[in-house]
């Protein structure tokens, strides 16, 4: 089911940069327990779609923003602003908004690590983690130093999304194919092992397009699970904002590791979703193991089989009831 246009509201925040403001989704009953979802890159609150209503369905209040640099928020050009000291500051924003003193946070790819760290931050105002795609993970040293350790001069975008300009202007020239081709490197029906460090093209002169997805090339269309209008949705969203905001919350990488290397780990009680093509997890399945022990309570995970990267719109029904059980396993 579609994001209904009519829940949409708009917060404005307080902070450094002269004040954010962000759309969010408001839906079901003030009072009941409120559950924010937060999505990743490059996605909006329009990736949560078919959460929604089934939320809502069973008592809880949903909130659903599009994050800083998203959609129609705010989107400083500041690189410094997309701290996820911010970030999370932004979702604590949320919860004062709507007078409640704690929620379940769900996250996905970026919304995920945001998230990890909001609860550490902020454990006070978090319930339970719900967290989809990226397990906990601490980082063992700078994480820009350890990716060019690992993958020398060869390509590697978190590396490439660190050079001034180069990405935005690359992924912003043609918003549709450069959504499509991420779109369809990290869905499930294309999920294939990485290659060999050694055998990924050199980081000089090249771009995210070129490396982006299967050997084979990008299909053509779009996947089955994402219908053109749900597609056209989010290539309206970024072509309103740009691709500045969100490649900027890779840029404090560096910046958000100096932040909370020295916090506790997530006190709350936490739990996990994954897919079983996910590129971030199929090939690690130890990252996601390893929580049970890192994670002072740890409820445990559901993986999904069939879904890749972007798995509650892949496959929203098993999503769902993998999200009503982690849920159930907070409590």
């Amino acid at each position: 089911m579609s994001a209904d246009s009519s829940r949409v509201r708009r917060i404005h925040t307080s902070d450094d940069f002269g004040g954010i403001d962000l759309d969010v989704i408001d839906a079901g009953t003030p009072g009941n327990p409120v559950i924010v979802l937060c999505h990743g890159w490059p996605e909006s609150k329009h990736s949560w779609r078919h959460q929604i209503d089934p939320l809502v369905n069973a008592g809880y209040r949903v909130l659903v923003p599009d994050q800083r640099g998203y959609g129609s928020s705010s989107t400083p050009r500041d690189v410094a602003a997309y701290r996820s000291d911010r970030l999370a500051g932004d979702l604590i924003a949320l919860l004062d908004d709507v007078d409640a003193e704690q929620a379940t946070f769900v996250g996905h790819d970026w919304g995920a690590l945001v998230v990890w760290d909001l609860a550490r931050y902020h454990p006070d105002r978090v319930s339970g983690v719900i967290n989809v795609s990226v397990p906990y993970t601490p980082w063992p040293m700078q994480p820009t130093e350890l990716f060019r350790a690992t993958y020398a001069d060869r390509f590697f975008y978190m590396l490439y999304f660190q050079l001034p300009e180069l990405a935005e202007n690359e992924l912003d020239a043609d918003v549709a194919r450069s959504l499509r081709t991420v779109i369809w490197g990290g869905s499930g029906e294309t999920a294939a092992p990485p290659p060999p460090t050694d055998q990924l093209p050199p980081m000089t002169g090249t771009g995210l397009l070129d490396t982006w997805g299967s050997a084979a090339g990008v299909p053509a269309g779009l996947p089955a699970w994402l219908p053109a209008d749900d597609f056209n949705e989010f290539v309206n969203q970024f072509t309103a904002s740009g691709f500045f905001g969100p490649i900027s919350w890779y840029r404090n990488l560096d910046a958000d590791w100096a932040l909370t290397k020295d916090l506790l780990a997530p006190p709350m009680p936490t739990a996990f979703i994954g897919g079983d093509k996910d590129m971030v997890i199929a090939h690690r399945m130890e990252y996601v193991e390893s929580m049970a022990v890192m994670l002072p309570d740890y409820r445990g995970h559901v993986i999904i089989p069939g879904a890749g990267h972007w798995t509650q719109q892949e496959k929203p029904d098993e999503f769902n009831a993998a999200l009503v059980q982690q849920l159930n396993a907070l409590l």
